[in-house]
């Protein structure tokens, strides 16, 4: 039978190292899942499932097991995804380019469409407040229920009910040009 994430912090709090191994085999995709969620590209999320496990390993201390290691870490992986967007100004330095396709590819006006719809929206989701941002990527690109949304940025529900509700209607505003 396996240790649960608390069984296996404590582990690692009496000096036992090598049992943080389990935690990173057991939410390494999922911490995969959300930081290319929001790189949208494989090295870049491997890149922030590393950087998310050095994060929680260094401050495990400070982690409180009353709540999820899983959530916990999820929210880490994406800060770590955003900061990472945020310093690499990803979408200005890949300009939102394709790979050439066969002849199933999409035709050039609607690849130029959907480049500058996908360039309104992240140059709308920047005008959001960092809760607003959060919140609604965890909604609208990662899927999260507002109770996971409220649990993982650490606010009540309506709050994050609200805040996903602020940066939708802020984002129509944006893309109307309002």
């Amino acid at each position: 039978m396996q240790a649960t994430d608390a069984e296996v912090i404590g582990q690692i709090r009496r000096g036992n190292r090598n049992a943080y191994q389990h935690l990173v085999e057991r939410h390494a995709r999922t911490a995969f899942r959300v930081a290319y969620r929001i790189t949208r590209n494989e090295g870049d999320s491997e890149d922030v499932v590393q950087e998310s496990f050095l994060r929680a390993y260094r401050n495990l201390e400070s982690f409180d097991e009353r709540a999820s290691f899983s959530t916990w870490l999820q929210r880490i992986a994406t800060n770590c995804a955003l900061d990472l967007v945020r310093r690499r100004k990803w979408s200005a330095d890949t300009g939102g380019e394709m790979p050439d396709l066969a002849d199933t590819a999409p035709k050039a006006d609607r690849l130029v469409e959907s480049a500058q719809t996908r360039q309104r929206l992240e140059d709308g989701i920047k005008t959001l407040s960092q809760q607003e941002r959060q919140a609604f990527l965890m909604r609208h690109v990662e899927g999260n229920s507002i109770p996971e949304i409220s649990e993982k940025l650490s606010i009540g529900a309506s709050a994050a009910k609200h805040s996903v509700f602020r940066a939708v209607e802020k984002l129509r505003r944006y893309a109307l040009g309002r």
